[in-house]
């Protein structure tokens, strides 16, 4: 009776692994995450990209130097000409076979593109480089390999290395076990192991890493039951695909393909036969040879494998020999390309479009605006203005934190998003998520709401002078200029400059907030904030994506052109699923936006963002904004170029004070993120009816620049009659002349062009 009992629970117990690995597996293993493509970069002649640049690109795209002849993936510079072997790549719009590429630059620009025939090349477009999947399995970034992707080096290698019998067993080797038991007890210590590939598949994807006899048999059981059901080949592949490698921070590194990037910076089947053996003898134990941290191990092992290969027939002994004496070849650390912050962004678009079912497994093709050098830009600024603030602060508790997003304005496009301090986390997005008061952020949209009224211009005198309110709770409001000064009657165009507190609440009050909060909705903000006269000064909160978007309006001619981090979705086969076109439309007056920016480059010449210039190539124009929130908690900086838009937040997670303003905590991230791009003057076209002129930066009075007076150039519509300097009668005609109608077509075009 008991026996039978056994035997029932026995058949039960089998019977429900046999379900577990055929749906698990059946579900998993051809399970091919949406994988994710940053921008190309795209080369013509003429293009800003110097022979400094392009040779950075190309390692950035892990291309290493050697003779072209030897196959895709290498280049051969020759001065200041490049020739280099293609790898083959898929573009949204066509897939390129591998070819022969020449490339000529100088100290700024490209001078030339050939064919390997010779032959002119219009444009040449360098890889979109892989820089992630938008799911990772459990949570754990992968490039899965299809069975095409194996090499036969790595298909016979791991069998010889890992499990002799793998062909001959039915997923459980016996004597193996046998061999590997003596062993242990000859030694006294666990020197071999008896597991299959199949039984190490079955306890990666299906069991812990409990030791005891228990799992030892349940594994047993599940790798015949996977046997029984799956072919060799499907078990193989999979193995490929699971098996761990080693660690990069708190990211595991599962299966051969991520493996070839992560250590070699190369796709799997560029790697040769010392790379293939290093990554094989890591199977073994990854982290007792982890070649970053123990290279004489891992050099030892990797010569042990291939002198197994030469023994084997599978490698030429003289190319072995030859891979033994090689270095390891390893890339250099944290050369990678792995960008969770702008991946977290990329998953939220497609959400919109795309169940996490086929994002997770479905092996779609998802190509972005991530520009890789604007990236790194942002990256490299925020880490080492973050470090710098640090030792300046000598707080106590967690570090201060910071974020940073770049666009193009033009077409919406995100080319850049850094989350926080540790580059390579998964966790808290700030750039996304961190919701802060804005603080004189807002100010632009106040100065917007007066000139759309036709009632005040850049050089309308407003009062800087003490205001009291009593609010609905009894309490009194009365805020300060963040020196505790006054200033009198003042120049809007200095006002916004100097971001002084007390004007714009003088004219905030005039406009009335509804009003305020209308603009604030019309440039972007999704949400009504409350109508307090707070508000005029920032206590609206947003996240830096959010101020993104209602700055791009501004830098665009009040043309809001709808972000985009996702530029089209191709399925397994490389076929359009969708593409997400600009999306552009009108949310303010040109002619009113036109003379808002005005001001707002005199905030980086002469008022709160000065500071940018020295952190700038000389001569670049630039219009921006500061802010800063109550009690130097938030510091920001929001402005534009003629190429890009960005915005960058510094504060602490906890809403400590910072004691930084926004020029001292986020413009210096902001400017070092921008001097290392190449980028254009903002230099926007005037609308027919505005025109440039004249006043003094003190008075407002019109003048000319020969006349003294910290003249600053501002624009209005045209015929406003505006109080003249004395002696100064002549300024309109001192104004600047207004474009010709090539001259605006050719700013137009270079405007797109960046």
């Amino acid at each position: 009776m008991v026996c039978a009992v056994l035997a029932i629970a026995g058949a039960v117990w089998i019977a429900h692994l046999d379900s577990v690995v055929t749906r698990e597996f059946q579900g998993r293993h051809w399970s091919v995450p949406a994988r994710v493509y940053a921008a190309s970069l795209e080369l013509y002649v003429g293009a800003q990209v110097s022979a400094t640049d392009l040779e950075e690109e190309l390692r950035r795209l892990h291309y290493r130097p050697g003779d072209p002849a030897s196959g895709p993936g290498v280049y051969r510079r020759r001065g200041n000409s490049f020739d280099l072997h293609t790898r083959r790549v898929r573009f949204i719009d066509e897939q390129r076979e591998p070819q022969l590429v020449s490339i000529g630059a100088d100290s700024n620009s490209i001078t030339g593109l050939k064919q390997g025939d010779g032959a002119d090349l219009p444009v040449f477009r360098l890889d979109p480089p892989v820089i992630g999947s938008v799911f990772p399995i459990h949570g754990e970034d992968r490039l899965v390999l299809s069975p095409a992707d194996v090499p036969p080096l790595l298909r016979t290698g791991i069998k010889l290395i890992e499990d002799r019998r793998f062909d001959e067993h039915p997923g459980v080797d016996v004597l193996g076990m046998l061999r590997a038991l003596w062993a242990d007890l000859r030694a006294r210590r666990v020197v071999q192991g008896g597991s299959t590939l199949t039984q190490q598949l079955v306890k990666n994807y299906f069991l812990s890493d409990e030791q005891s006899f228990r799992r030892k048999v349940t594994e047993a059981l599940m790798a015949l039951r996977l046997e029984a059901h799956f072919s060799k080949e499907e078990i193989l592949v999979a193995y490929l695909n699971e098996v761990y490698l080693g660690q990069d921070g708190s990211r595991a590194i599962h299966g051969f393909g991520l493996g070839s990037q992560y250590y070699f910076a190369k796709p799997l089947d560029e790697l040769d036969v010392g790379e293939l053996a290093m990554l094989i003898g890591l199977v073994k134990g990854p982290s007792y040879y982890d070649p970053r941290r123990h290279p004489d191990r891992a050099r030892t092992r990797r010569n042990l494998v291939l002198q197994e290969f030469a023994d084997a027939h599978l490698a030429d002994a003289d190319a072995a020999k030859r891979a033994a004496a090689a270095p390891l070849g390893l890339r250099p650390p944290g050369g990678g390309s792995y960008v969770p912050a702008y991946l977290d962004l990329v998953r939220r678009h497609l959400k919109r479009d795309y169940a996490d079912a086929d994002l997770a497994a479905a092996g779609l093709s998802v190509y972005t605006s991530l520009d890789l050098r604007a990236q790194a830009a942002a990256e490299h600024a925020l880490t080492a203005n973050l470090k710098r603030l640090d030792a300046m602060s000598h707080a106590r508790g967690d570090p201060i934190e910071g974020a940073v997003i770049v666009a193009e304005p033009n077409s919406g496009d995100v080319v850049a998003v850094v989350g926080g301090r540790d580059l390579g986390s998964d966790g808290f997005n700030r750039a996304l998520d961190a919701r802060r008061p804005i603080g004189s952020l807002v100010k632009p949209a106040v100065y917007l709401t007066a000139i759309e009224t036709g009632r005040y211009n850049a050089a309308t005198i407003i009062q800087d002078v003490p205001v009291e309110l009593k609010l609905s709770d009894g309490s009194v409001w009365a805020p300060q200029n963040f020196e505790r000064d006054v200033n009198g009657p003042v120049p809007m165009a200095r006002a916004l400059a100097e971001s002084l507190n007390l004007a714009t609440v003088h004219l905030g009050l005039d406009l009335g907030l509804p009003k305020v909060v209308d603009t604030l909705k019309h440039l972007g903000l999704a949400t009504t904030p409350p109508l307090n006269p707070s508000l005029l000064l920032g206590t609206v909160e947003m996240t830096p994506l959010e101020v993104v978007e209602v700055y791009t309006s501004l830098a665009n001619g009040g043309f809001r052109a709808r972000l985009r981090a996702v530029r089209a979705v191709l399925d397994e086969h490389g076929k359009p699923l969708k593409t997400f076109k600009v999306q552009v439309e009108e949310v303010a007056p040109a002619a009113a936006v036109y003379q808002l920016d005005r001001m707002l480059t005199l905030v980086t010449t002469h008022g709160t963002g000065r500071a940018a210039a020295a952190r700038l190539p000389r001569g670049i124009v630039i219009a921006g904004k500061t802010g800063t929130s109550s009690d130097t908690r938030d510091s920001w900086f929001a402005g534009f170029t003629g190429s890009y838009l960005a915005v960058a937040w510094v504060g602490y997670d906890d809403n400590r004070v910072t004691g930084l303003t926004g020029a001292v905590g986020a413009l210096p991230v902001w400017a070092d993120t921008m001097a290392r791009l190449k980028s254009a003057s903002f230099e926007p076209v005037p609308p027919e009816l505005v025109e440039d002129r004249w006043i003094g930066y003190m008075d407002g009075l019109e003048t000319t620049p020969a006349c003294g007076g910290n003249a600053v150039l501002i624009a209005v519509p045209k015929g406003t009659v505006l109080p003249a300097k004395s002696g100064c009668s002549s300024a309109a005609t001192a104004a600047s002349p207004t474009p010709t109608v090539g001259e605006k077509i050719k700013t137009w075009f270079k405007n797109i062009a960046h």
